[in-house]
């Protein structure tokens, strides 16, 4: 997959820019809070129909503006023009087009243009809870799976209407129904889940050895209720205090994943450095997973890519993510010598442009 050409408008600090990407790595430079990020996010944007980051469609619209617009021009592995067009008004909500139809559901287009992104946000699925890495999980395997998809939003939409019920009625015929729903989608969502882990276990190992010269054993496993009873009769189980507590206290929203180097956890025992190289090995996995499952290779963004990372482990990553295995790459970094100098060492071709107050040059 490849995206020719991005045209912005009042996205974040961007009011206007367009930018025609070569097919290989593309450099994005310039000082903190000059709208590198903004450029990946809004790419990101355009396959997932949402930001990559924390900000609901609203907090993108440029200040002061009523609207933003981005669009994309791409070129898929089997030479097929596409165009993708997502727009957002403060008044009329979000639009999302491809090649000029209207979606009837944003969910059918997750999948569609795959993308992956390492960013120093990722540090959130070691540090934060147990929602973050949950989240992460959802929006990786609905890119490969729709019927994952499906069966999430289900088992989040009846979720909710169970916690609402919970609060003011204990009728058990009606716990009943619920349950039977919970169950059917709920399953399904920790098969996927069980499965996707388990083959991204010996890939993150490979990565991450790589990047590290075999220096520690990581590990990624997967953390469920469901591993040991079945969803019905976990439900069955903890219903009287699901009623005395008044929401839902046992399911796969309650799912993690753990991350451990050396047979520890990783967010305790992990050094800085090799906490980022272990988020570079999961999203390099994760690319691999969803290149083998689309058909077409994910664009990989690379946000502030040396934040964290020493200049070895840089140089190791953009050796093997510039190789046959990988398509195009969008990078960006505020020292544009720095950048420039190990890729010339590299021998790799590649696009520089520099961002300025919002401004693409």
């Amino acid at each position: 997959m490849r995206l020719k050409k991005l045209l912005l408008i009042n996205f974040k600090n961007l009011t206007q820019a367009e930018v025609e990407l070569s097919e290989g790595i593309n450099c994005f430079v310039g000082d903190n809070g000059a709208g590198k990020t903004n450029i990946l996010d809004a790419v990101y944007y355009l396959a997932m129909s949402k930001s990559a980051f924390t900000m609901t469609d609203g907090q993108s619209v440029h200040h002061g503006e009523e609207f933003f617009v981005v669009e994309g021009s791409y070129l898929t592995d089997d030479n097929r023009s596409e165009l993708v067009n997502c727009s957002f008004s403060r008044r009329g909500g979000k639009v999302l087009k491809r090649n000029g139809k209207e979606y009837d559901r944003m969910a059918d287009h997750v999948g569609c243009f795959p993308v992956v992104i390492v960013s120093p946000q990722d540090s959130s699925l070691i540090s934060d809870a147990a929602e973050e890495r949950r989240r992460y999980l959802n929006g990786f395997i609905s890119q490969i799976d729709r019927q994952y998809l499906n069966s999430m939003m289900r088992y989040n939409a009846v979720l909710a209407e169970r916690n609402r019920f919970l609060k003011g009625s204990s009728d058990e015929s009606m716990l009943q129904i619920y349950d039977m729903q919970l169950s059917e989608h709920g399953t399904r969502v920790y098969e996927c889940r069980k499965a996707i882990i388990e083959k991204m276990q010996p890939l993150v190992a490979e990565y991450y050895k790589y990047l590290s010269e075999d220096r520690e054993q990581v590990e990624i496993s997967y953390r469920s209720e469901l591993a040991d009873m079945a969803m019905g009769e976990l439900l069955l189980r903890s219903r009287e205090r699901d009623i005395v507590n008044q929401f839902t206290t046992s399911g796969v929203h309650r799912d993690d994943v753990v991350f451990r180097i050396g047979g520890y956890p990783l967010r305790k025992y992990g050094s800085q450095g090799q906490q980022k190289s272990f988020l570079i090995a999961l999203k390099l996995a994760q690319y691999r997973l969803v290149a083998e499952s689309a058909g077409e290779k994910p664009i990989l963004l690379l946000d502030d890519l040396f934040d964290k990372l020493d200049m070895g482990r840089v140089e190791k990553l953009l050796s093997l993510v510039s190789g046959d295995d990988f398509g195009q790459i969008c990078i960006t970094d505020c020292n544009k010598v720095r950048l420039e100098g190990i890729l010339d060492r590299a021998g790799k071709e590649y696009s520089l442009f520099t961002v300025e107050g919002g401004d693409l040059k």
